[in-house]
C-alpha cells in the first residue's frame, strides 16, 4: 500500500475513533502519537496523517455543513459512522488539499468505503464527493 494511502487510512481511523469516543480529533491524534512513542508495536503517525487530521479539524464546521447540505436523504448523525468519517476526510482532502488530484481524493475515499463500510457506501461516498468536486470552486470561495 502506498504511503499516502496508509496515511489516509490512519487519518480515517483517527476521525472514526474520535467520532465513536465523542472526543476531538486533536485528542485522538495526540493519543495515537503518544501511543506510538511508548509502544514499539504501534506504527508512528506520519506527517501526512497529521496534516489531514489537523486540516480536517480546522474546517470541521464547514465540512459538516457541506455534508448536511448535499447528502440527499441523509442527516449527518443518522449516517453510518464509517461513512461519516470517510466523507469528512474526503471532503477535506478534495476541497483544501491542493496537491492531491481530485480524482485521487475521491478514489481513495471510495476505497476506504469498500474496506470499512457497507456495500452501498462506495456509491454514496463517490456520489457525494463527486458533487463536491463539481462545486469545488464555489465551495472554496465561500470559505475564504
Amino acid at each position: 500500500m502506498a504511503a499516502r494511502s496508509k496515511a489516509r487510512k490512519r487519518a480515517f481511523q483517527i476521525l472514526f475513533e474520535a467520532d465513536q469516543r465523542g472526543a476531538t480529533v486533536q485528542t485522538v491524534l495526540a493519543d495515537w502519537i503518544r501511543h506510538s512513542r511508548s509502544d514499539d508495536r504501534q506504527p508512528p503517525v506520519n506527517e501526512y496523517t497529521m496534516r489531514l487530521v489537523e486540516g480536517y479539524a480546522e474546517h470541521v464546521a464547514r465540512i459538516d455543513e457541506l455534508i448536511s447540505t448535499y447528502a440527499v436523504d441523509w442527516e449527518l448523525d443518522r449516517m453510518p459512522a464509517a461513512d461519516r468519517s470517510i466523507v469528512r476526510l474526503g471532503a477535506y482532502e478534495l476541497i483544501w488539499e491542493d496537491e492531491t488530484p481530485d480524482a485521487v481524493a475521491i478514489d481513495e475515499a471510495v476505497q476506504l468505503a469498500k474496506e470499512f463500510s457497507t456495500d452501498e457506501s462506495p456509491a454514496f461516498v463517490n456520489g457525494l464527493l463527486g458533487r463536491f468536486k463539481e462545486l469545488k470552486p464555489s465551495l472554496r470561495r465561500e470559505n475564504h
